[in-house]
């Protein structure tokens, strides 16, 4: 195995940041010093240090964790909860999130050590799924669903977005929906917008553009106010989790979203 591969999956770093780690001298094989990331080791017999200390083969691991609003998407913050703070029963180095979520979306977010596992699931030729729940401010028409299956500009200078999935769930009045809506704090509406139209629905997206389904549902005249991702690929998010719950993939899920990148 590969020396960088070794690390990366031993829970050090992604295979970028070991790279670095082993050509600034961090990384011993069997005593010696070694600045080359490709070199071959044995992973059963040679012994591996990393800043002194032996690294322990602990082979990939990959969660599903039901992000919560509020929280953010990275390993610290100096204001904001991470995600990473609802692991506190479980030893997080070397893992790290695959993509990210933003402070106020919900849903499926998954955290891996396996690098090229990360690194497939969102190169962007692989075009893979990713599904969000939605509520919205706003009404969508025929002409704007079209719009969204079809692909659309959502900023200027950008190419157009690849043909999206959208299916709309529900479409109607604040007033109607605001308990189903159950969003607090929804920018201060009150009885004298009771009848601004909301809509409700999935899209289903195959790219990875930073904040993609809000600017998409912008571009079409629908201003996001819930969202939550519920699956990516073939894997959906596991609704028995509560906010903030996490629990290891099982080797069908796991065997679902490889077999997904192969294609």
């Amino acid at each position: 195995m590969r020396l960088d591969k070794f690390l990366a999956i031993s829970s050090i770093g992604r295979r970028k940041d070991v790279r670095s780690y082993i050509k600034e001298g961090m990384v011993k094989v069997n005593g010696s010093l070694i600045t080359e990331p490709a070199i071959e080791i044995d992973e059963n017999s040679d012994v591996i240090e990393y800043l002194n200390k032996v690294v322990t083969y602990i082979g990939k691991v990959y969660y599903m964790f039901n992000k919560p609003a509020g929280c953010v998407t990275a390993r610290r913050d100096d204001v904001n909860k991470t995600v990473f703070d609802y692991f506190n029963d479980v030893n997080m180095e070397g893992i790290f999130h695959v993509g990210r979520l933003d402070k106020d979306t919900e849903g499926l977010l998954l955290l891996t050590n396996d690098g090229e596992f990360e690194h497939k699931l969102m190169y962007p030729e692989k075009h893979v799924e990713k599904t969000y729940y939605f509520w919205a401010l706003g009404s969508l028409h025929e002409d704007d669903i079209k719009k969204l299956k079809e692909g659309l500009y959502i900023q200027k200078g950008e190419i157009r977005t690849r043909p999206a999935k959208i299916q709309v769930q529900n479409c109607g009045t604040y007033k109607e929906y605001k308990h189903e809506m159950n969003i607090n704090n929804l920018y201060n509406i009150d009885s004298n917008y009771y009848n601004q139209p909301v809509v409700s629905g999935y899209l289903t997206i195959s790219e990875g553009r930073k904040h993609q389904v809000k600017r998409m549902l912008k571009a079409v005249g629908c201003y996001v106010v819930y969202l939550k991702r519920v699956s990516i690929g073939e894997l959906k998010l596991d609704e028995s989790l509560d906010k903030g719950q996490y629990r290891v993939l099982n080797e069908d899920e796991i065997q679902s979203l490889i077999g997904n990148l192969k294609k």
